[in-house]
């Protein structure tokens, strides 16, 4: 069952992607230039690399479209930010302006699309030559 909770302005500043979920105790939510429905989370890994040991990046979870509820696919985006611990990390990937997130889902989506053209072209030459 879902719940409406009313947004906390206290916690953040909602124009932020961190701030959003702070405010809406929920992750942001977009739609994607795809036509899909995608919500974001802040993730943070190691980076194996000593002088910027962590590093955070999005992702985004793609819903279905149609049918039973679900996921059908994500989409990342490449370490957005880096530091020396993971709480540091993700407090800077959380202060991006949540437009800024909107135009990395969109920018993800269109070089997805890309690799699924070019994919397809690469098989339409393999069928040709065989």
């Amino acid at each position: 069952m879902s719940r409406h909770l009313p947004a906390d302005h206290s916690k953040g500043d909602e124009r932020t992607i961190g701030g959003y979920a702070a405010v809406h105790a929920r992750p942001a939510a977009f739609d994607g230039r795809d036509g899909c429905s995608y919500s974001v989370e802040l993730l943070a890994d190691e980076t194996g690399e000593a002088a910027r040991p962590w590093g955070a990046f999005l992702l985004f979870v793609q819903w279905k479209r149609v049918g039973e509820q679900g996921v059908s696919g994500h989409l990342e985006s490449e370490f957005l930010a880096w530091g020396a611990d993971r709480d540091a990390v993700l407090a800077a990937l959380g202060a991006m302006d949540v437009d800024e997130v909107q135009r990395r889902l969109d920018a993800l989506i269109v070089a997805r699309a890309a690799a699924e053209r070019a994919a397809a072209a690469w098989d339409d030459d393999d069928e040709a030559l065989a």
